[in-house]
């Protein structure tokens, strides 16, 4: 008898990455594919997604227990409804009903950050309280609390990159002025060094090694947004440890060892922010990780992660701080 597996997908942009869990939370199988645009493209690439996967683990569609769907924008878990994914061309999906139709699994939906935090917190063995800050074409964060997402009334826990902060009050696409997102993020790179093009996080270190003023201060920018991001998650859920994930992450040491000198520098001039010990809890998500499709199934299944998986699972459980840092 074949043993229960789990589905976790995460749902980008660009691509749709998914994972195969067993009962333990361990994952037994993977696979990776473009991102088709529009309701009807989510869906047809969410179903290969299940289809690869049973291929992948030799057994039926109809053998998987549930299906665990991590995708942006505004998440209605309750109706099973995906609002404002403007990346994936979505205005409105009931993503939860539709791939049921397709798959004939239970599918439940999660915000992609709150799953990222859920799968990062899994893979890297952390317990307490876990505050998962996402940079990458935006700025958000997603909070694990004793083991279970926390989402807050609406489902807009963590939305911290719509804090209007900056006093330059740069328009944000939300409507407000000087949100956070318009200092720590893809879109506030490409907005401070136009020169770099689509994906300025590729060769903006070569061009600030290069002398290029407007990179070394759009990184500047980014590297103080990103500390102000770190700070901001400390003073509002005091967790135990900050995770960095999200594609700028990949600017790798560089951006990391600023941010800490940044924080460091900040505590050296307030006692208060002295005491917090704000930069000895920042980690790193490991580049290769899978966290939001991981944490997308662990999320769904049962709504309790740690139940649903077993005590094997690192979520819900006591567990050191591995030394994992950039």
């Amino acid at each position: 008898m074949s043993l229960p597996l789990h589905i976790g997908m995460d749902i980008g942009g660009s691509k749709t990455e998914a994972v195969a869990l067993d009962d333990t939370g361990a994952i037994v199988a993977s696979t990776r594919l473009p991102s088709a645009q529009g309701p009807a493209g989510v869906l047809r690439t969410a179903e290969q997604v299940v289809e690869d996967l049973a291929r992948r683990t030799d057994r039926g569609v109809d053998e998987f227990v549930s299906v665990g769907v991590g995708i942006p924008g505004q998440v209605d878990r309750d109706r099973g409804e995906v609002r404002g994914a403007y990346n994936l061309g979505i205005d409105l999906l009931p993503l939860r009903e539709r791939l049921r139709e397709r798959t004939g699994l239970p599918v439940g939906i999660e915000n992609d950050v709150t799953a990222a935090a859920v799968g990062a917190a899994h893979l890297m063995g952390l317990s307490g309280t876990v505050a998962y800050l996402n940079l990458g074409t935006g700025l958000a964060a997603g909070y694990v609390v004793d083991g279970r997402p926390l989402r807050g009334a609406h489902g807009v826990a963590g939305e911290i990159g719509h804090l209007p902060v900056d006093p330059l009050a740069r328009p944000c696409p939300c409507g407000q002025l000087g949100c956070l997102e318009t200092v720590a993020s893809g879109s506030a790179l490409r907005s401070s060094w136009p020169a770099g093009g689509a994906h300025p996080g590729h060769t903006l270190l070569a061009a600030v090694d290069s002398g290029d003023e407007e990179a070394r201060a759009a990184f500047d920018h980014l590297v103080r947004g990103a500390a102000a991001s770190v700070r901001l998650l400390v003073l509002a859920l005091d967790p135990d440890t900050v995770v960095i994930g999200g594609g700028l992450r990949l600017l790798g040491p560089r951006l990391f060892d600023g941010l800490r000198a940044t924080l460091d520098r900040w505590s050296t001039d307030s006692p208060f922010l002295a005491r917090l010990e704000l930069s000895p809890r920042v980690q790193v998500l490991p580049e290769d990780s899978s966290a939001a499709a991981v944490g997308a199934a662990l999320a769904v299944a049962g709504d309790d992660p740690a139940g649903a998986f077993g005590a094997s699972s690192g979520v819900g459980r006591s567990a050191k701080r591995p030394a994992c840092r950039a």
